[in-house]
């Protein structure tokens, strides 16, 4: 398959909002991809089959300023077999080796063919395909069910794996997915409620504390036990407290669904980042886990010795939990039978430092790789009033706006302002047409796709917690950070300044400075 045909299938993608028209454009796509349809999958994800391959942000666009329009004609496997190469390529001067590749393939590729491959390399790719879109696309394609696809990228913890199985084998091959111990299926997620209100009727559900620990799966078989990630890499040596626990439970095997969290000495909850640092690429285990010491904490099962417990309800998956887990190690609970009792529970459960709740149907399966309204989290969002430093242009739907805003906090000790991070959430398309008009009239200079501007407009963002970056020179950034809403009643010296900043994370992280660590 040619590229163009895949940029093609990306552009129509990104120009409509209607589900059932992506579907049937992915369909008719993934038809035309024959043993391709991996690869096709994947980019459409954005997920390339050789994973990480070396060449960061600056490094692809430091190597794509200049080149000029090629002939094209690329193949999908042209590209595909180039990045073979770029990620195969180690030792000295690997990154500039890399560069030369992927300069190579550039100068190949047309204006429209380099634009998707950028994109598809900085993780800029956003034309609507999300998952759930591209496995419907498949089941339309290769007329499979969609729950049989589903169910089988959920057991096989990837898309693209699955794409290929089809393409290649037919519907009738998805059967073999099956639960198996030591290959990780992706995790349940939960959608968002703005408040208990929005959870709807508490009969029927649970309410759970929602921990801002480090996501885990738990496989065990015998004493043999391996611990993984959201991201299903393998992390047992990182964490053999864990390992330690759940070898002692009274199961054969087991498939734990949960998350392991630092506690201070007091109790409460550390950052984030602090719990991340167990998970550090270069690690003394045994130093780390007595200077940081990290707790499992477990709210579902997925197998028990030999029954599979995906399709059971979560009420039978907690009585299976609540008879092999010890309750130091499980998630705290509550069914709530009003809504005072519940606002009761997240009212503790945010005085314990915890983030918030999660809401789930006790009637639902375990709907790995979903979100959905089966689970719902409530978390408090916190906010910043923060200058705009910098824009960059938009991509897809939004390439005809300025998106992605860079944010700054003031310093009044130098009269300049700090970067916190970016963020092109929470923007309606009457605020992007705004935003466009206001910040292409404060315009300074543009580099690449980045539009630098007169630090004039100040925006509320909401974020959910500031965390350890190297990547600015504050040397703090905004987690999951999503505008509210300009601010024209206020200058740019009155947005919060980098000190306010500072001491709000001092308070958030207990004590002691900004450190940078390293996470999965």
């Amino acid at each position: 398959m040619r590229v163009a045909r895949l940029v093609e299938a990306s552009d129509a993608l990104a120009a409509t909002p209607s589900r059932n028209a992506k579907v049937q454009i992915l369909a008719a796509l993934f038809r035309d991809s024959g043993l391709e349809t991996g690869v096709a999958s994947g980019w459409l994800v954005g997920e390339l089959r050789q994973g990480k391959i070396g060449l960061g942000y600056a490094a692809v666009y430091g190597t794509v300023t200049g080149i000029e329009g090629g002939v094209g004609g690329l193949s999908l496997d042209d590209v595909d077999h180039t990045l073979d190469a770029i990620a195969a390529t180690k030792g000295a001067g690997s990154v500039g080796k890399r560069a030369a590749l992927l300069e190579r393939l550039l100068r190949q590729a047309n204006v429209s063919e380099r634009s998707f491959i950028v994109r598809l390399l900085t993780g800029e790719l956003r034309q609507g395909a999300l998952d759930g879109v591209v496995l419907a696309g498949l089941a339309a394609a290769f007329e499979a069910p969609e729950a049989a696809v589903r169910r089988a990228v959920m057991l096989a913890g990837s898309l693209p794996h699955i794409a290929d199985v089809l393409a290649r084998e037919g519907p009738a091959a998805l059967a073999r997915f099956q639960l198996e111990l030591f290959r990780p299926v992706q995790p349940m997620l939960a959608d968002t409620a703005a408040s208990l209100d929005e959870v709807g009727d508490l009969r029927g559900l649970v309410l759970e504390a929602k921990l801002d620990g480090a996501r885990i799966q738990v496989h065990k078989k015998e004493d043999e036990v391996r611990v993984y990630t959201r991201a299903l890499h393998e992390v047992t040596a990182a964490v053999p407290e864990v390992v330690e626990a759940v070898r002692g439970l009274a199961a054969t095997s087991l498939v734990l669904d949960g998350e392991v969290i630092a506690f201070a000495p007091s109790g409460r909850p550390q950052p984030f980042q602090t719990t991340m640092r167990r998970f550090g690429r270069k690690l003394d285990v045994e130093a780390l886990r007595a200077a940081i010491p990290l707790t499992p904490v477990f709210f579902d099962v997925l197998r028990v010795d030999d029954d599979d417990l995906l399709a059971a309800p979560l009420e039978v998956r907690r009585a299976r939990l609540h008879g092999l887990v010890p309750e130091v190690w499980r998630v705290p609970s509550l069914r709530a039978a009003t809504l005072e009792e519940a606002q009761a529970f997240l009212d503790a459960t945010l005085a314990d430092g915890h983030e918030g709740l999660l809401a789930k149907h006790l009637d639902a399966p375990y709907e790995a790789g979903k979100r959905g309204a089966s689970w719902l989290k409530l978390k408090p969002a916190k906010s910043l009033d923060l200058v705009v430093l910098a824009v960059e242009q938009g991509s897809g739907r939004r390439s005809k706006w300025l998106s992605n805003i860079h944010l700054g906090a003031y310093d009044p000790e130098t009269g300049g302002f700090v970067m916190l991070g970016k963020t092109f959430k929470g923007m309606t398309d009457a605020l992007l047409q705004w935003q466009t008009d206001e910040l292409g009239r404060r315009a300074l200079r543009q580099e690449g796709h980045v539009v630098w501007v007169r630090p004039e407009l100040v925006v509320e963002i909401l974020y959910q917690e500031l965390e350890v970056s190297p990547r600015y020179p504050g040397g703090l950034a905004l987690r999951f950070a999503r505008v509210k809403g300009y601010r024209p009643d206020k200058r740019p010296e009155q947005a919060d300044t980098i000190q306010a900043v500072r001491a709000l994370f001092e308070r958030q992280a207990g004590a002691g400075s900004p450190t940078t660590d390293e996470s999965v």
